[in-house]
């Protein structure tokens, strides 16, 4: 440990740690618009100077490496002035359009000029040119707001290992965007959102639905049904303010009602479909491999986020038949609400309007796939994210804090605990566990208190494995059988184990993949900025909410139980497998 001296304050500081990281310790405040943790620096936008004595120039925090003996001033009038005439700068040729962009009151930029006391543009300079490229169905660019910090590109490359963002040109005239300046639908962006997530201004953010979605509320010969994913409770009421965390199930539920929703319903409802048909999906093929002799695709992966899909077709083509067939809860509720509920209430699946509430923008491309109408129309018709929501809500003017907690509507409306789980990383595979040990073995999965605790937590890789015994007559076949799991979550995590996999150094049987770092709970359509700590708080709260259910598995909803009855017939059934399963084909390298 050094020891340094922070405004005055003694302090101590991990060997390796930067200026940046040891004022963090200790709760001291240095700003900066380039920086995302664990990743390498780049010092892009200098505004985190701080004055070092006996250093010739103010040096970047963020950078810097903390050393002994350091007496390092943060607020001085020196570094004050520096970082002023930086943002300065910046906003000399940022075309911001703060009143109507929409990252008014939510930008980094704005809020660090308040900071400053900027009340005037002190340097009329050139504007980048606008160029708004809207060419995918999730994400919109605008060059000119971009401040060129460069977290857009160290997300993409570093955290998701996808790459395509890059600066280019020099000065200026840098751009920062796909290869060549193309346009994102010209190079293989698997469009996660988390360069919006990270984006300290309105240059990239997701691909607005809210007005479609008004006007289809607005329609009075539109029945329109809304499904929200387990990750949207623990993240919406930080669009009001509260700490990240915050628990708001039934005010969200509440406040959809009060937009006008007419059915108010819940994703986890199949969140606990999806267990019960990629569970059995599972068993069958390891009943053919090992009974049978058959050679299956295995490990087989899940297949509930799209950015992962994307991912695979572009980069890993070869691993597409291990994707489980079922399409992700989202799609399934759609093809669900367009027969089965439609049906009930007699409404034309063409007059049935599905939206989605998700944590993702990626959701926004999956609802749009080809694949995704075998309800005979589009499976889901909009998507909006956490924070188009909470706009939503304040344009309507509710007050979201003080409505009372409503109740979901039946029967898409019930969801076990295990599918709260779903926002989080290695949910998928503890729900997937507690449902399938049941079945296979009559037992409850002897697990404390229901959870995994290898596949849990922020470690980008998990393994796990379970050794089957006392198995039920059906499901001898598994007696010993060590099942050999695996979580991951962020795409540059998937390349290291999909390479580790094609080598040969691992092998599973069964393996969750999440796009984004943390699950859902930081999906790139989360409250911005999501970074460890926000993503240990949402974590918490999802576990809290399914651990404060008395339905905690899956196979036993009830309502899931009597869709078999009255209209799938079985899991993997021919209606289930028309409604609720698809496949997937590469896509040409770009």
């Amino acid at each position: 440990m050094y020891k340094l001296t922070i405004n005055g304050k003694a302090i101590e500081s991990p060997d390796g740690a930067t200026i940046l990281e040891a004022a963090r310790r200790v709760g001291i405040r240095i700003p900066t618009l380039c920086f995302l943790e664990k990743r390498e620096p780049v010092g892009a936008c200098r505004v985190c100077l701080v004055e070092v004595a006996g250093a010739r120039t103010l040096m970047a925090a963020c950078s810097t490496p903390a050393a002994n003996g350091m007496d390092i001033k943060t607020n001085s009038p020196r570094v004050r002035a520096a970082r002023r005439q930086v943002v300065e700068l910046l906003l000399s040729e940022h075309d911001g359009n703060c009143q109507i962009c929409d990252r008014n009151q939510d930008c980094e930029l704005q809020e660090l000029a308040s900071e400053l006391g900027i009340r005037e543009i002190a340097y009329e300079g050139e504007k980048a040119k606008a160029r708004i490229d809207d060419s995918t169905p999730a994400l919109v660019r605008d060059n000119s707001k971009c401040i060129k910090c460069r977290r857009c590109v160290t997300v993409c490359s570093q955290v998701q290992g996808v790459g395509a963002l890059h600066p280019q040109g020099r000065g200026f005239d840098t751009v920062i965007g796909p290869a060549f300046t193309l346009d994102l639908d010209g190079v293989a962006c698997v469009q996660c959102g988390q360069c919006a997530a990270v984006c300290p201004v309105g240059a990239i953010s997701e691909k607005s639905h809210v007005e479609a979605v008004w006007k289809a509320l607005e329609d009075p010969t539109k029945t329109v049904v809304v499904q929200t994913a387990p990750a949207i409770r623990a993240a919406l009421g930080e669009c009001f303010g509260c700490e990240p965390g915050t628990r708001v199930t039934g005010k969200m539920t509440s406040a959809l009602r009060t937009l006008g929703f007419n059915g108010v319903f819940d994703t986890n409802f199949t969140a606990d479909l999806t267990i019960m048909e990629e569970g059995t999906e599972l068993l069958t093929r390891l009943k053919k491999a090992l009974v049978d002799g058959e050679k299956v695709p295995l490990p087989m992966f899940t297949s509930c986020s799209p950015g992962w899909i994307n991912f695979a077709e572009y980069y890993y083509p070869e691993f597409l038949p291990n994707l489980s067939t079922c399409k992700s809860p989202q799609q399934m509720f759609g093809a669900v609400a367009k027969t089965y509920y439609a049906q009930k209430i007699g409404v034309k699946p063409e007059d049935m309007i599905v939206v989605s509430i998700m944590p993702c923008t990626a959701k926004k491309f999956e609802c749009q796939r080809e694949e995704m109408n075998d309800s005979g129309v589009r499976d889901v018709d909009y998507v909006l994210t956490t924070r188009e929501l909470g706009r939503m809500i304040k344009e309507a003017g509710i007050d979201f804090m003080s409505l009372e907690d409503g109740k979901m509507d039946a029967p898409l409306g019930l969801g076990s605990g295990a599918a709260d789980i779903f926002a989080n990383t290695g949910g998928v595979m503890e729900a997937a566990l507690r449902t399938a040990y049941e079945i296979v073995t009559g037992r409850t999965l002897p697990m404390e208190n229901l959870h995994v605790k290898p596949v849990a937590g922020l470690e980008g890789i998990k393994e796990a494995s379970v050794v089957i015994t006392g198995t039920v007559p059906a499901w001898s076949f598994l007696e010993g059988v060590e099942v050999k799991l695996a979580v991951v979550h962020g795409l540059a995590n998937v390349r290291r184990l999909l390479e580790s996999i094609k080598l040969g150094e691992k092998s599973y049987h069964f393996v969750e993949v999440m796009t984004c770092p943390g699950g859902c709970i930081g999906g790139g359509g989360q409250p911005r900025l999501t970074d460890d700590s926000v993503r240990v708080k949402r974590i918490a709260a999802i576990y809290a909410e399914d651990e404060g259910k008395a339905l905690r598995k899956s196979h036993k909803n009830e309502a899931v139980q009597q869709l078999y009855k009255e209209f799938l017939g079985a899991p993997l059934g021919e209606k289930s497998h028309h409604l609720l399963h698809t496949k997937y084909k590469s896509k040409p390298a770009l």
